[in-house]
């Protein structure tokens, strides 16, 4: 891959994935809620459910993508439901936790199969790797190194961006101290998680 062609599918990406969507107000909502210690199995679910999306486009397997839509459409449905089941958690979750004692965590697992469903059924994510990727990208002459450097390139760029909104929201976590601002971040979060849940819903 050609430096500047790795260059424009990075400044893409940045603008695509940095703009707040249902994946980023789910990760946000979360953080907020529970803090950012148990966020990363959701954090790893969406990078590699990215990184599925990129294969699909770079190995020419959209028409696969087409002919599993059944498949890619429950997808959608259980991360909508997931997400929708955690807003309702995170609305009814006690306020009387002590400064460093928080709620029971999330098992792993259903945080990162709730990552990878809110990644692979997202819609948004699905249209830039199939549709907007190859007007970016000549996918016909990418070869496997250059699907290697694509992989690497995309990692780069999501992590430094969910990782600064991970930032940005342990800072704001740290400023809910009392009872009642816990309360009010627990009904913000589950607002956020339940129109997160919403907005995937909505797209087709």
């Amino acid at each position: 891959m050609q430096f500047t062609s790795l260059l424009i599918f990075a400044a893409a990406l940045f603008v695509a994935a940095g703009s707040p969507g249902p994946s980023i107000a789910a990760l946000v909502a979360r953080v907020i809620a529970k803090g950012f210690r148990d966020v990363f199995p959701f954090l790893l679910a969406m990078w590699i459910g990215e990184g599925i999306w990129l294969s699909l486009a770079v190995f020419g397997l959209a028409v696969v993508a087409q002919t599993f839509h059944l498949a890619f459409v429950v997808l959608k449905w259980v991360g909508v439901a997931y997400l929708a089941y955690l807003a309702w958690k995170m609305w009814t979750a006690p306020v009387e936790a002590r400064e460093g004692e928080m709620p029971r965590e999330e098992s792993a697992v259903k945080l990162f199969f709730a990552g990878m469903a809110v990644t692979l059924g997202n819609p948004k994510i699905m249209m830039f790797y199939l549709a907007l990727l190859p007007t970016i990208i000549d996918l016909a002459s990418v070869t496997v190194v250059g699907w290697i450097e694509l992989t690497l390139t995309m990692a780069v760029v999501l992590v430094a961006i969910d990782l600064g909104w991970v930032l940005a929201a342990a800072q704001a976590r740290k400023l809910l101290k009392s009872r009642r601002a816990m309360k009010i971040a627990n009904r913000v979060s589950a607002g956020t998680m339940a129109g997160a849940a919403a907005a995937i819903a909505a797209r087709s």
